[in-house]
């Protein structure tokens, strides 16, 4: 598998392949390449981020930390179901523990 890395500006482009139970990455020009590209093909993550409707205008959410990659769409439904306090600011946390990933959702901007 290929990949481009994320962890540097350089952008390294990673091969990653599986001999046995052991993953090789090559293509990297620093360890970080090498861990990005292992957690990449064994548990990749994200950090989430969104826009919801709020009174008359919107907030930005984003989640305090990297949720699997699989849960996006989980971690997306559940921000899109929650019901918005009556009053809110940067800084709020909006879910906490969304999900029970260990990830909290922080409104990041608010545009009335």
């Amino acid at each position: 598998m290929e990949l481009t890395c994320i962890m540097c500006p350089v952008g390294c482009t990673l091969t990653v392949t599986k001999k046995g139970n052991e993953i090789v990455v090559t293509g990297n020009s620093c360890p970080r390449g090498h861990e990005y590209g292992i957690k990449e093909t064994t548990a990749p993550e994200r950090i989430v981020t969104t826009v919801k409707s709020y009174k008359n205008g919107t907030i930005c959410l984003k989640t305090s930390c990297p949720v699997p990659k699989g849960k996006v769409d989980d971690v997306l439904r559940a921000i899109k179901n929650e019901p918005s306090p009556q009053k809110i600011k940067v800084g709020d946390i909006f879910i906490r523990n969304i999900l029970e990933l260990n990830s909290d959702i922080v409104v990041t901007e608010v545009n009335l």
